[in-house]
């Protein structure tokens, strides 16, 4: 069984889908990927244990050119399965893959899908996506609630929830925050991070909000921001703008492999995530906020589409208004306060993500619907 991965969502580009659709490869017998151009590919490919196939654009679509290039990969690596890591667009050869001779079809979907599913020319193109698919796979509950409407009944019938894992073994306690802490002046304060790009959706801005807020109850806690995106600028100058420019500390892009520690370092992390643009930008899942609790810490997480099912409110952390810079301060603040509290929640969200979010479970589900 060769299964051939058709995606633009792949490493060196970094991001979770991109995360998630690299990390399932290891999880199958034998494996090609047709993917995008991206810079410094070369070189990252050259570390795989299987081949990678770059296209000469930077997008991977639909055309004519494109499958034919897939058929092609087909029939000179055996494959007879595909894995379409984003369902849309490139789903939309499913038909013409199938008949090149592939067995089987398993359309990944994300957040982006779901705006597909409400718009209505990007409502028709899903629903062929789906019919032409053995199974539409989603990240979480609030995403199937939102596709399966644009499926036909026997594709929504077909759908199959498929997650990501977290690597307990990188994301863990002690692995490495202590050095993180040293390297940026932090040793010795209370740390809260968000690890995310710097784009409106992850809410940064609302955490800069409701800094003034938590420095009256902690006076030294510093806000940790990891990750580099299009709102740095905006983000620092806001943080002047509220007055809280000294609290906040910028770390600029970090790769991907050396993130576990930037966790690590925080005594909290917070992602007041928040769904944009009319309800077509949601968070699908956010397994940044998984990660944080395989280390141990608890969570503040903005309530938007599926972040909702990476906590267990109260219990491994909190959900909470990404609206509401108040809301969240408060949050914070009873997380900074409480350490003990704090510890219980950490151990209690390591406890679940070593149970119900594994790499392990991911691979046997894609296994099953990919035979």
């Amino acid at each position: 069984m060769t299964v051939l991965v058709v995606t633009n969502d792949f490493p060196p580009r970094q991001g979770g889908i991109e995360t998630f659709v690299r990390s399932l490869c290891d999880q199958l017998p034998d494996v090609v990927v047709y993917t995008s151009r991206e810079a410094g590919d070369t070189a990252y490919d050259a570390t795989l244990p299987f081949p990678v196939i770059r296209d000469r654009t930077s997008m991977l679509l639909p055309t004519a050119r494109v499958t034919k290039r897939a058929v092609g990969l087909m029939r000179e690596h055996g494959a007879d399965r595909i894995l379409f890591g984003a369902a849309a667009p490139l789903g939309l050869m499913g038909p013409a893959l199938r008949r090149a001779g592939a067995r089987r079809i398993v359309a990944m979907t994300h957040g982006h899908e779901t705006w597909w599913a409400g718009v209505p020319g990007a409502w028709r193109a899903l629903r062929r996506i789906g019919d032409a698919a053995d199974t539409v796979t989603t990240v979480s509950s609030w995403c199937a609630d939102r596709i399966a409407p644009a499926l036909s009944p026997a594709a929504a019938q077909r759908m199959r929830r498929l997650t990501p894992g977290v690597d307990t073994r990188r994301f863990a306690p002690g692995c490495g925050g202590g050095q993180i802490r040293k390297g940026l002046g932090l040793e010795g304060v209370p740390v809260v991070a968000c690890v995310s790009r710097l784009i409106r959706r992850k809410g940064q801005d609302t955490l800069i909000r409701a800094w003034s807020r938590v420095q009256k109850s902690v006076p030294d806690a510093r806000l940790l921001l990891v990750g580099g995106g299009p709102d740095r600028e905006y983000l620092e100058d806001l943080a002047v703008a509220v007055g809280v420019a000294d609290r906040v500390v910028f770390t600029g892009p970090v790769p991907w492999a050396e993130i576990p520690p930037y966790v690590d370092a925080a005594d909290v992390f917070a992602m007041p995530c928040r769904t944009r643009r009319l309800g077509l930008e949601p968070e699908a899942l956010g397994i940044v906020t998984l990660e944080a609790s395989a280390t141990g810490k608890p969570v503040v997480v903005g309530d938007s589409g599926g972040a909702a099912d990476t906590v267990i409110h109260g219990t491994t952390g909190y959900l909470v208004d990404p609206y509401n810079p108040a809301a969240v301060a408060v949050r914070i603040v009873e997380l900074l306060t409480n350490p003990q509290h704090s510890a219980d929640l950490g151990a209690a969200g390591r406890k679940w993500v070593e149970a119900d979010w594994t790499w392990a479970q991911s691979g046997a589900v894609l296994r099953d619907l990919i035979d």
